[in-house]
């Protein structure tokens, strides 16, 4: 069984490199930028491409490209019906049909980035596929690499992409805006570091409704207000619309 690799990103990387560890046979990486490519086919010790045109036959294709260019680049490939599959939260597994009578969807929730390794074992892998046999294929592949494979469709899986991006990126967007303000005071951004892992380590336990703590909760006006005019017009208008949403949510609860 081998497997070309379409992108060479962040996830593209992460992935292509676990499958390997597990003994998958990764022959090429398709990269639209031949610099990408090859940085990448040097670490798994394969061919590599930015011509569509060259992309080797194959077992299975693992699409790890941007979903912007994704339905442009798979039109440029002769799949032969191999099997297909692309690794987006959000986009419906559909787009896949025309391009190959076997395809899905291995879906890897998690932010990763290329210069940080992460133990994919722990990594959830959402599963969806075309048939019920190319959903066992796809398992079996997940399986090899990750210990909690989930079967969702498409609908779900764009929900959870939604639920990881409120939980991820937003929290990290909190965390550069909490760097900004520190930087600007000259104190040191790790002194919030215990504070952010006992947050996120609560929630393995508590509900987060109910480990919601700080002055949006008790709507506390003489803090809340203190605050927001300590911050920058951005700030401000982020302050107020998340607090508002806090006492909503706190509310609702009781």
């Amino acid at each position: 069984m081998n497997i070309v690799l379409l992108g060479s990103g962040n996830l593209a990387t992460n992935l292509s490199l676990s499958l390997r560890q597990a003994g998958f046979s990764i022959t090429q990486v398709y990269s639209k930028t031949l610099a990408n490519a090859k940085e990448l086919a040097e670490l798994l010790e394969c061919d590599y491409t930015a011509s569509t045109e060259e992309v080797y036959d194959a077992d299975i294709y693992i699409s790890a490209l941007k979903d912007s260019v994704s339905a442009k680049v798979w039109s440029k490939i002769n799949f032969k019906n191999s099997l297909l599959l692309h690794t987006s939260g959000s986009l419906d597994m559909q787009l896949l049909k025309g391009h190959s009578q076997n395809y899905g969807v291995l879906y890897p929730l998690m932010t990763l980035s290329k210069k940080r390794r992460i133990d994919f074992s722990k990594i959830p892998i959402l599963v969806e596929a075309n048939t019920k046999e190319n959903c066992e294929r796809i398992v079996q592949i997940a399986e090899k690499i990750s210990t909690n494979v989930q079967l969702v469709d498409s609908v779900q899986r764009s929900q959870m992409h939604l639920a990881a991006v409120w939980a991820n990126n937003f929290t990290n967007h909190m965390y550069a805006i909490a760097k900004s303000i520190t930087d600007k005071n000259n104190l040191p951004f790790s002194l919030l570091l215990p504070l952010i892992d006992e947050t996120a380590q609560k929630v393995h336990s508590l509900d987060p409704i109910d480990a919601q703590t700080g002055p949006a909760v008790r709507y506390d006006e003489n803090i809340i207000s203190k605050h927001i005019n300590a911050c920058s017009p951005e700030q401000q208008t982020l302050y107020k619309v998340i607090s508002e949403s806090i006492h909503q949510l706190s509310t609702q609860k009781k």
